[in-house]
């Protein structure tokens, strides 16, 4: 093979993998293998799977390093596919799960469709995700909790990174549960919150706040970011909100939060920023999620990002590496 065709093929092998992972988190192999190895047999018993394909399965699995072989027919975790047994710190099985999923899958499956028309084959089959997720409340299940788990390394870093001392609120617009927003909180005593969300957000949203015991310090309501949020306030978080939208809608949901926000206030962006050169980066291959299932939803680069503030009359003033390559962006009012 040879060094430009193995370019190729790896990106073939990815395909074969993701098949194989989402087959390993729907049987619940780690689930079953937490408390120890099993033979290739007692696993298809306790999966409810065909032992032969099974074994196939969890070779190719093993070479990959999500098991490893103890004995001939017989496969224990390792520390990559402990992380794909629910409820275990760090978990990702429900990311899986959501990036597995037959809608999602369908929105990957149509990229040629989408780059031919320039719109999202998803969104014409399904309509846009977050509307489509309040249909699904079990998708929207997964989703959440697969949000939660890509947000708290981001929500630990912002609250690590960033001076909150100033700042007397802050508005998480489009904050899921409000992972950021509580690690916000609990790190500044001082700080309190309002979350802006859809409506069929807001249960599971309340509901977090009261678990985490900061529902007096957090004003959770529903809201368009498009119309208007809360005004008047000191500091807006939109974490992983304006990579969902094309450039016309983004610089539309800023324009909304620059006129809601005080004379002296802040925006503060959670995004992955791209290279402007052909180095790799996590985010690049995130953007062709984000083609197939929004269609102009895009991850942007420092350039861009600092265009689109320009344009919602926002001046970036400084950035913060984050974990999962993600970085924070501050803006104030030009």
């Amino acid at each position: 093979m040879t060094e430009a065709s193995s370019v190729v093929w790896e990106h073939l092998r990815g395909f074969y993998r993701a098949a194989a992972l989402g087959a390993i988190v729907d049987l619940d192999c780690a689930g079953h293998l937490k408390d120890g190895p099993l033979t290739v047999e007692e696993l298809a018993t306790r999966c409810g799977a065909h032992a032969p394909s099974l074994a196939r399965l969890l070779r190719t699995c093993a070479a990959s390093g999500l098991f490893t072989s103890v004995s001939p027919g017989t496969y224990a975790l390792t520390d990559a596919g402990r992380l794909l047994v629910e409820g275990v710190p760090g978990s990702l099985r429900t990311a899986v799960q959501f990036n597995t999923a037959p809608t999602l899958a369908y929105g990957m499956n149509t990229l040629t469709a989408t780059v031919r028309e320039g719109r999202s084959a998803f969104v014409e089959k399904y309509g846009v995700l977050y509307d489509h997720l309040g249909s699904d409340p079990e998708l929207n299940r997964i989703f959440n909790d697969f949000m939660s788990q890509r947000s708290q390394p981001m929500a630990d870093g912002v609250a690590a990174s960033y001076d909150f001392s100033s700042v007397k609120t802050l508005v998480d617009v489009g904050g899921g549960r409000g992972h950021i927003l509580a690690t916000a909180l609990r790190a500044n005593p001082h700080l309190r919150g309002v979350l802006v969300e859809l409506a069929h957000v807001l249960p599971d949203a309340r509901a977090a706040f009261d678990e985490w015991g900061l529902s007096e310090r957090v004003e959770v309501v529903e809201g368009d970011f498009f119309a208007s949020v809360p005004a008047g306030h000191d500091a807006y978080l939109l974490g992983s909100v304006v990579h969902n939208w094309d450039d016309e809608d983004a610089i539309r949901i800023l324009r909304v939060v620059r006129d809601a926000m005080s004379d002296d206030g802040r925006v503060l962006l959670v995004e992955l920023v791209l290279p402007d050169d052909d180095s790799a980066h996590f985010g690049k291959d995130l953007d062709m999620r984000m083609l197939g299932l929004f269609g102009q939803g895009r991850e942007r680069s420092r350039s861009e990002h600092d265009a689109l503030l320009r344009a919602a009359g926002l001046r970036l003033t400084n950035t913060y590496s984050l974990p999962f390559h993600a970085t924070l962006i501050e803006a104030v009012r030009v």
